[in-house]
Parts: structure tokens; sequence; C-alpha cells
């Protein structure tokens, strides 16, 4: 299996929502009770309307860029070229020992991200896409490494405004060990193996 060096070229990145507010799962909230102890009473909420779009790119190293979307944009062609070229700048500055040229990135097959217009600054960048598996189109880190406990992280919280929860999100992320990334990308491997021996069905972390 791949290890150590052979990994620093890979650089993936993915969108997600994070909320104002969101509660805690049945999970989360679940607490102990003798048979004669008094129960809390539940009260039902709702998640707020706020929310914001973000976008994290990460390699073995940690975090390398964060990106939030302004309020009413959309993840379309022109707003992924220029978070590219965004990546590029950050990569060059935190990443100053790597080759930016030789990045390998992983994204998913979002039609922003396999679009012929989007492939051409990739190609002038020098990066390659890192294909994903032939019988799966959703095996990027972020979703099954990094935004699960990002979310649980959030959750139960309730932030006052946009600045509070981008500051929280960033904050969570700068907080993990270089450890867990680099764990996240080593499942890579791993995962794709099952995925192939399963062609295509659901694989368990």
């Amino acid at each position: 299996m791949l290890r150590g060096r052979s990994f620093c070229p890979i650089v993936t990145g993915d969108e997600t929502w994070a909320h104002h507010y969101e509660p805690e799962t049945k999970r989360q909230s679940v607490e102990w009770h003798h048979l004669q102890s008094l129960r809390k009473k539940k009260f039902k909420t709702t998640p707020s309307a706020g929310k914001l779009m973000i976008t994290v790119f990460w390699d073995i190293d940690g975090v390398i860029l964060v990106e939030v979307m302004a309020r009413g944009g959309t993840i379309n062609l022109d707003a992924y070229i220029k978070t590219l070229q965004k990546l590029k700048q950050r990569y060059q500055r935190v990443r100053p020992n790597r080759n930016p040229g030789g990045m390998l990135i992983q994204h998913n097959n979002a039609c922003p991200h396999t679009s012929l217009r989007t492939q051409e600054p990739i190609t002038k960048f020098g990066w390659t896409v890192l294909p994903l598996p032939p019988y799966s189109t959703d095996l990027v880190p972020s979703d099954f490494h990094l935004f699960g406990p990002l979310k649980d992280a959030l959750c139960g919280t309730m932030f006052e405004d946009d600045k509070s929860v981008i500051c929280a999100a960033r904050t969570w992320l700068r907080e993990q060990e270089t450890r867990w990334y680099r764990e996240g990308m080593y499942a890579l491997v791993s995962r794709w193996h099952k995925a192939v021996g399963v062609h295509g069905d659901y694989v368990e972390k």
C-alpha cells in the first residue's frame, strides 16, 4: 500500500453546507438514566434557515484552502474556476517545498468539476486529475472522513451569524492533528480496493 511521500502530491476537495443551527442527532443527545430518575423535556427544534456553502481543500498535512460561497451564490463553472485559482496561490504559499505543477487533484464528478472549461486551468497549472475508481463516483476523503466529524462538532450550537459559524468551522479544521488528516488520505487505497471489489456497491468505513 502507498504511504507517506507517495501521497504528498494529492490534494482533495469538496463542498458542504454549514448551518447556523443544526439540532443534535439522537445519537449525540442520548443520556443514561436510572429507572427512577427524572427525564429532561425535549423541545422540538427545527434547523435555522441560515446556512453557508463551504469548500475545503486538504492534503496529508492538513487544510490548504477554505472557501466560503457568498449568500445566494452557487457552485457553477465560473465560481469553481476562481476557487481553483485561489487554491493554486494558496498551495504555493503553504506548501513552498512542493512542486505546484505536480499536484494530483481529486474531486467528485459534479458538473463544475468535470467540465471542459474547468479542465483548461487544471491543464494550464500542470495538475493531474486523480481518477475515481471505475465503479464508484463518490469516494472522496472529504465525504467519508472530514465532513461527518465537522458537522458533528457544529451540531447543537446556535451561531449568531455567518462569521461565527465560519470561525467555528475554521477553528475545528485547524485543531485536527496532522495524523488525523493523514489517516483520511491513507484510507483512500483500501476504500478504492473495496469499491472495485464489490463493483460499486456501498462501502463501509
